[in-house]
Order: C-alpha cells, then sequence, then structure tokens
C-alpha cells in the first residue's frame, strides 16, 4: 500500500521540475515552493500547487527556511519533501523536522546524513570498511601550529578542506610554507561563510588524479546496488563542468574493484536511497576514497541513460518502502544492471568564459536548444523572455547525450552545443565546446588539472551564425555607409589586389580603381554595372 501521495519539492530550477516529472509518472501529486524573485521561474507551474515562501526573506536564505516549508506541507497534507540537491538536501535539521512531523524525508535518514555530513566521520566510515583512504589529518586541526606540524610529517603538497565542506568550497592547495597561513585562514573564513562551520581537515594532494565517483541505490531492506561509475575529472576550481559515464580510462578490473568498494562502504553503514561514493584514482591505477554525497547529485542524468534506471523515481519508491528487487523498482540484482552505451553531461551556464567565467545576468532575447535522438535535456529556466537574475546558481541547462560508443556520444554532444541559439546572455558554450573537441578529452587522458593546463581552451572562434553576420553588417553600414554611395568613407586598410573578371577581350576596363566589394563589369549597350559580393 503506497503512502506517498503528494511530495512538496524543497527546490527550484531543473532539480525541481526533474522530481516533479517524476512525480507525475508515478501519479504523485506535487506542490512547488518559490521565493518572490522566482515569481515567474517554471517550476512553479509545473507543480499542481505552488506557494510563495520566504517574502521577507533574501532569495537564497527563502528556500533554507524549514518551518515555513513545513507549516505549508502541514497545511497541504504533504506525505513527503524531497529536498532535491543544494539548499536543504544534506540538512540534517530537515529530516530531524519532518521525522518529528510524520513526514518523509526523501534521501538518507538522519544518521547518515549526520556520518556524512561531517568528513572526518565519512573518512572514519571508509577505514573501518576497508577502503583506502588518502594521508591525512585523523581529526580536525584547531590551530595554524597544527598545520606546520602537518606539513613538517608529511610534507608539501597538502589540501584543506572544510569538515562539513562539499561542491569544491572551503578547499585550498598549499604548496609551500609561504602560503600555507593565508590558506588556512581563507578555507576557514570560507567554510564558515558557506556551511556554517569552520573546522577543517588536512589531505596530501594527489597530483594529477582522475575523479571518479560511483552512483549507489541502497533501500530499506539492506540491499545495496551500483549503477557504474562516472568521470567527474573536467572541473574548474574543483567545481564539475563535464561528465562522462562510464569511465573510458579505467581497465575493467579497476572499475570493478572501486564500484565494489562503493557498495561494500554502503552496505556496511546500511545506507538507504540514492548516494555517491567518490575517489581520486592516481596515474599509477591507485585508488583512494575521498568522500559520500548522501543525495542526487546534477549528474545522475548520465547514470539513468547508461542504465535505463530511473533515480529519482527509485527514490520515490524506496522511501515508499519498496525494495529493489520488488516490482516497483524491478532489479532483481546487480547482475541485473548492465552498462549500456556511453553518456555525457555538459552544463550550460550563464556565464562568460572569455571574461574568467563573470556570470552573467539579463533577458533572454532568443533561445534555440539542439535535440535529436539520443539527447537529453534538463533546464530550470531556460526560455525566451527569461530573465536571469544574479541570486542563484548560474546553471542554465544540463546536456546529456547518449551513443553506443563514446566516440557517438561526443558527436552527438558537439552537434547539441552547435544547434544553441541563445541572446542576451553570455553562456559557456563556446568553452564546452572547445573542451569536447579537444584531443585530451576524446581521447580520455585527461585529470583534474586539465582545464588550468590548457589555455588553448580559452581561444574562441568569433561567431558565424545569421544573427552575427547581420549585426556586423548593420554596423558596418552605420559606419561606413552603403556600397556604392559616392560619400562612403574610405577603407582605412588597403584593398586586396584586384582581378579582371571574365568578359570580351575587345572592352576596355573603365578608368577608375577597383576594389574587392565593388567590382565593376560593363556589358556592352547597356551601361549598368554589377556587383560580386
Amino acid at each position: 500500500m503506497k503512502k506517498i501521495h503528494t511530495v512538496l519539492v524543497a527546490n527550484r530550477g531543473e532539480i525541481a521540475i526533474r522530481v516533479m516529472r517524476a512525480c507525475n509518472e508515478l501519479e504523485i501529486r506535487t506542490i512547488a515552493i518559490y521565493s518572490k524573485e522566482d515569481r515567474l521561474s517554471l517550476h512553479r507551474y509545473r507543480a499542481d500547487e505552488a506557494y510563495l515562501i520566504g517574502k521577507d526573506k533574501s532569495p537564497v536564505d527563502a528556500y533554507l527556511d524549514i518551518e515555513s516549508i513545513l507549516r505549508i506541507a502541514k497545511n497541504r497534507e504533504v506525505d513527503a519533501i524531497h529536498p532535491g540537491y543544494g539548499f536543504l538536501s544534506e540538512n540534517i535539521n530537515l529530516a530531524i523536522r519532518c521525522k518529528e512531523e510524520g513526514i518523509t524525508f526523501i534521501g538518507p535518514n538522519i544518521e547518515h546524513l549526520a556520518m556524512f555530513g561531517d568528513k572526518i566521520n565519512a573518512r572514519a566510515q571508509a577505514v573501518a570498511a576497508g577502503l583506502p583512504v588518502i594521508p591525512g589529518s585523523n581529526g580536525p586541526v584547531h590551530s595554524i601550529e597544527e598545520v606546520r606540524d602537518f606539513a613538517e610529517r608529511y610534507g608539501y603538497p597538502f589540501i584543506i578542506k572544510a569538515i562539513s565542506g562539499g561542491g569544491g568550497r572551503g578547499m585550498r592547495i598549499v604548496r609551500s610554507a609561504d602560503s600555507l597561513e593565508e590558506s588556512y585562514l581563507r578555507a576557514k573564513s570560507e567554510a564558515k561563510a558557506s556551511f556554517g562551520d569552520d573546522q577543517i581537515y588536512l589531505e596530501q594532494l594527489i597530483e594529477n588524479p582522475k575523479h571518479i565517483e560511483v552512483q549507489i541505490l541502497g533501500d530499506q531492506h539492506g540491499d545495496v546496488i551500483h549503477l557504474y561509475e562516472r568521470d567527474c575529472s573536467v572541473q574548474r576550481r574543483h567545481q564539475k563542468v563535464i561528465e562522462i559515464a562510464p569511465s573510458i580510462s579505467l581497465p575493467e578490473k579497476l572499475r570493478q574493484e572501486i564500484c565494489a568498494a562503493a557498495v561494500k562502504l554502503m552496505k556496511a553503514v546500511g545506507y538507504i536511497s540514492a548516494g555517491t561514493v567518490e575517489f581520486l584514482v592516481t596515474p599509477d591505477q591507485k585508488f583512494y576514497f575521498i568522500e559520500v554525497n548522501p543525495r542526487v547529485q546534477v549528474e545522475h542524468t548520465i547514470s539513468e541513460m547508461i542504465t535505463g534506471i530511473d533515480i529519482v523515481q527509485a527514490q520515490l519508491h524506496i522511501a515508499d518502502g519498496a525494495s529493489l528487487n520488488g516490482d516497483d523498482i524491478g532489479i532483481p540484482n546487480q547482475d541485473y544492471i548492465t552498462c549500456n552505451g556511453h553518456a555525457i553531461q555538459c552544463r550550460v551556464t550563464t556565464e562568460d568564459p572569455a571574461n574568467q567565467f563573470m556570470p552573467d545576468t539579463g533577458k533572454i532575447a532568443a533561445y534555440r536548444s539542439g535535440g535529436g535522438f539520443g539527447v537529453r535535456l534538463d533546464a530550470g529556466n531556460a526560455y525566451t523572455g527569461s530573465v536571469i537574475t544574479p541570486y542563484y546558481d548560474s546553471l542554465l541547462v544540463k546536456v546529456s547525450t547518449w551513443g553506443l560508443s563514446h566516440k557517438s556520444a561526443i558527436a552527438k554532444m558537439k552537434r547539441c552545443l552547435s544547434e544553441f541559439r541563445i541572446r542576451g546572455i553570455k553562456t559557456n558554450i563556446p568553452f564546452l565546446y572547445n573542451v569536447v573537441n579537444h584531443a585530451d578529452f576524446l581521447s580520455g587522458h585527461y585529470y583534474t588539472t586539465f582545464i588550468d593546463t590548457s589555455p588553448e581552451l580559452f581561444i574562441f572562434s568569433p561567431p558565424q551564425d545569421r544573427g552575427t553576420k547581420l549585426l556586423t553588417y548593420l554596423a558596418e553600414t552605420t559606419v561606413n555607409g552603403f556600397p556604392g554611395i559616392a560619400k562612403r568613407p574610405k577603407p582605412s586598410f588597403s584593398p586586396p589586389a584586384s582581378y579582371m573578371p571574365l568578359m570580351r577581350r575587345s572592352l576596355t576596363a573603365p578608368n577608375k580603381s577597383w576594389t574587392a566589394r565593388d567590382r565593376k563589369v560593363w556589358y556592352p549597350g547597356l551601361k549598368i554595372k554589377k556587383r560580386f559580393y
């Protein structure tokens, strides 16, 4: 007997729409919340009901108002709350309050949120389960002296990480004693600002690693399975830009070992719902546990594409008490899950790659996306007339492509990115296009330092679309006038050498200078001229 009939989605943008679509297919009623800045956002209109929240709060704080969310949930007789990713997705206080109010929290239980929200605790659980970990501090460091002691013991470089961190925030690499104190203070400050907790810990830095993560599903009956791995090594400032599934650079034996290690850890702790176990893989094929993300992730779509399993719907079924091998989810065992083909995800953002990825804002004057067989688009507010504000994450649309081979998936991604036409705001599409055309990306020979060590990724060709050509023509005629007008200013550069067009040899060319833009061909008896452009 199903217990979940109504779900409140405590999020916004594309992930809110993603959850609502999953609910709709399962005939579950959905309720959206939105801030006053999001009053025109699409997720509000995708739900069966939508309610303004945080009217007197900041744009971000509106989505973090636990008590207001629960008030709406109780008034509308909500059975469950899905937090998506970001915002409250890993907030243990929301899970506790949901339990107190008798509302199902769609995600891990309170114990696992506490366990994996603390990176030191997560590391201890990995050690207990027999997973290899990176040498580092066994607990938080509380002073600059402890950091110096660590540097003397393990040497440079090493990395400072926030205990409550995630998403690449609260991390600083220390390569020498000169930058040690500044990096320590900056990491603590960023951790406090981002997570409300300034505790940090230390790890040796693995140079040029691969970032590999394993998608996990666990039910309430003790079963845990994996949906293979994703390669998230294309990163900028520790934040993922492009992901592929499965990794094309892992030997099969190593792939099996990493996936088995992920399942071993999650079984040992009795994990429930969707989650991701993350590893670093060294150039000499050693792997180390780094963390667990106890939530659905941005890049879950490519795992769905290669396995055919709807991860969000699986979350809903698991929260409702279903087993992985039951009729609702339908996964009898691990061997049932096959990896079919290859998938790639690019995150299209409203950032200007030619200006250090400065976020751009404004109204989208025109929007046309790519598509076709093997293409999946997950968008939030990507449409003509949408207003991009500075208040939220710059993600515009997730582009995922699938092909039977890695080469085929990349070919689809190239085509899809080239089909996008977005006017009014800057996007990172030119940068993404350069990445998927890079020889190292095509071969799989890249690491987490790929973007930082590839300056050629930031060389962009001038746009060749019709809109740009039209604007160029209008600008040229505005400045120089129309061709053929007597007072048209002469160009500041020497015209290219002219050539004699085909004509009767008996004709004599006019006694005027010929230019590349206005070559004159005289026809006998007609006294007209024809221009070639």
